[in-house]
């Protein structure tokens, strides 16, 4: 029987500092809002993504591999922002112009 593993947050704050890095270091090398990643802190479980991505950077930070310069030379594209981020919106509800 496979047993799914759903990563905590400890443990994935863990590995981000295994790999070097604080959160906030984190998020900006992934282009993400670091509370994107602070945010699952509340829940106490990571997204299956993240947790790859952290116990990987954790590993080869171990190896003694330059993670960060691979990241770097990968073209991501920061999220759009939703909700009350997004321009022109308040609590996620359009705003009208008042101009």
């Amino acid at each position: 029987m496979v047993k799914i593993y759903k990563m905590t947050y400890a443990e994935f704050k863990r590995q981000v500092t295994k790999a070097g890095l604080t959160i906030r270091e984190f998020s900006h090398l992934l282009k993400l809002h670091p509370s994107t990643i602070s945010n699952y802190a509340k829940d106490g479980k990571i997204p299956t993504h993240y947790a790859v991505i952290a116990t990987l950077m954790g590993e080869m930070k171990e190896y003694r591999i330059d993670f960060k310069y691979l990241i770097k030379d990968i073209d991501i594209k920061p999220n759009k922002p939703r909700g009350w981020a997004a321009k022109g919106t308040f609590g996620g509800s359009r705003q009208n112009n008042l101009l």
